[in-house]
């Protein structure tokens, strides 16, 4: 299973507390979640606003989505990224 991350898109989720954003393997889309306590770990003097935690996924979108892949290849069904994917 090889999952790939063309799409740009990001959404925060206040009432979560998450960023979520999306992978395809092939026409297979994935839903990701990351989640604020993740991000604040990459990122510590982030803002815990929605501005802020989207600019911290943008910064390092490159190593969320290299773990996001990691956690993908291991077949759940379900994938959300915390604090200790970090």
């Amino acid at each position: 299973m090889s999952i790939a991350f063309p799409n740009a898109s990001r959404s925060y989720d206040a009432t979560r507390g998450v960023v979520r954003f999306w992978g395809h393997d092939s026409a297979i889309e994935a839903a990701f979640l990351i989640t604020s306590d993740a991000l604040r770990r990459i990122e510590p003097a982030a803002a815990s606003d929605e501005q802020g935690m989207l600019a911290v996924f943008d910064r390092h979108r490159a190593q969320i989505c290299k773990a996001a892949a990691k956690l993908y290849s291991r077949g759940k069904d379900f994938y959300e990224l915390d604090a200790c994917d970090f």
